[in-house]
């Protein structure tokens, strides 16, 4: 369904939005732009809270270029139809997802695109988790544990690329190697999809909310 379609990715710069952006660029589709949410002050990314910089980095390694939104939880859903009205006037038709089995956000994401006519495509729907991973594995991807939630996983696992021994490692502790719980998020850093590897680096780890967040950047 998106053979020749064009369409944006709704990116987390993370590995699921990776694998769909890419299975959807394999099934013959034209991307056209990278669609992030920032929180409300536009500093870091939701969820991810990863750096503008580094979403930038990763738009120009792939090159496409990035729109973003900031937003409260709030007024989420608002900035979301406001960024989907401006993609569909430059003639996107399609989204990409790279959700996997979590209903309400399916229906969520599939309810606000109909609001403005674009239609939601998620190509790792009901993909058996572990098998996402190996295939983001088994395609050249590297995606880096950037957050953990603590009561799932220790801080020890921030700073570490996704692997086949990984993946052991996670399942070791109970947890899913998709993380797909929200046990712990990653960002991409290099792969099929860029041109060149980004020139990224980590800082401090800092605590939140039972959250771990492990710093980030990219070298200037």
């Amino acid at each position: 369904m998106i053979n020749k379609k064009k369409y944006f990715t709704s990116w987390s710069g993370g590995k699921d939005s990776a694998l769909a952006h890419y299975q959807a660029l394999q099934e013959g589709g034209k991307p056209a732009y990278l669609l992030t949410m920032f929180e409300e002050n536009e500093e870091f990314s939701r969820s991810h809270a990863l750096p503008l910089s580094v979403l930038e980095a990763q738009a120009e390694a792939m090159e496409i270029p990035l729109l973003t939104r900031g937003a409260s939880w709030q007024t989420y859903e608002e900035k979301f139809l406001d960024a989907l009205s401006e993609l569909q006037e430059k003639g996107v038709s399609h989204g990409v997802f790279g959700d996997i089995d979590l209903e309400d956000h399916l229906t969520w994401v599939q309810r606000t695109c109909e609001k403005r006519d674009v239609t939601s495509y998620h190509p790792l729907w009901q993909k058996e988790r572990r098998l996402v991973v190996e295939q983001l594995i088994d395609a050249g991807f590297e995606a880096v544990i950037v957050v953990v939630k603590e009561e799932k996983l220790p801080s020890s696992f921030l700073g570490k690329t996704l692997t086949e021994a990984l993946m052991h490692d996670l399942e070791s502790f109970g947890v899913d190697p998709c993380g797909e719980e929200g046990e712990f998020h990653t960002v991409v850093v290099n792969g099929p999809l860029f041109k060149k590897p980004l020139p990224f680096i980590t800082k401090e780890v800092q605590y939140h909310e039972g959250y771990a967040f492990l710093q980030v950047d990219v070298e200037k």
